[in-house]
């Protein structure tokens, strides 16, 4: 079937159709995307625009460094402190311990007095004057004991130079040589620290 001939009229209206019709742009889009990047600023420049920023951001960190140092202070205080107040604790026990050393030292020899005249009375004594030494004897011995005085007798015992003073040395085949023979006067301690040595006599190897 042969095709109709155009008419003027449908000539014009094909021509106003394809000019209506919207015809792409090579490259249009590609340059609106990149427009629009060059349009935001990256983030280095927002931050060298804006100088007030970057100062709030080192006084942060300025503020965060001085509340650490304060509190490395405020724990060495502590610390210190509570080493100090322990030092002092322990002189304070230490003092009340020891403070009555030199009362000891004086008592002693008193003690010392009793005991022997104890040990020197003959038969003749009667037995009311033996039980009056000893019971005030007795009596001393429990109040040393009460404020942590304890006698100091290592008859039999191997000699401590710590604790013990050599007046002589005896040879004896019987016992091992340094062995306490005889205790010529007793040590004492106070709350485990000596007071007096005891006064002894060591055996030695026989010759």
């Amino acid at each position: 079937m042969a095709k109709d001939p155009q008419t003027p009229l449908d000539e014009e209206l094909a021509r106003r159709e394809q000019e209506a019709e919207p015809q792409p742009v090579e490259g249009e889009l590609e340059d609106a995307v990149e427009a629009a990047e060059q349009a935001v600023p990256d983030e280095a420049e927002v931050e060298s625009d804006n100088p007030e920023a970057e100062m709030l951001a080192a006084r942060v960190e300025e503020l965060e460094a001085s509340v650490a140092e304060a509190k490395d202070q405020a724990l060495r205080a502590a610390a210190e402190a509570q080493n100090v107040r322990r030092r002092a604790e322990q002189e304070a026990e230490k003092a009340r311990k020891f403070a009555l050393e030199k009362f000891v030292k004086e008592l002693l020899p008193v003690v010392d007095s009793l005991e022997k005249a104890l040990e020197a009375m003959a038969d003749e004594a009667t037995e009311a004057h033996r039980e009056g030494v000893s019971m005030t004897l007795k009596m001393q011995h429990d109040v040393l004991a009460k404020f942590g005085v304890e006698a100091v007798e290592p008859s039999g015992e191997p000699f401590d130079p710590q604790y013990h003073e050599a007046m002589a040395m005896v040879p004896n085949p019987e016992l091992d040589p340094n062995t306490v023979m005889e205790v010529m006067q007793k040590g004492y301690l106070l709350n485990g620290r000596l007071v007096r040595p005891a006064m002894v006599i060591v055996s030695q190897a026989a010759g």
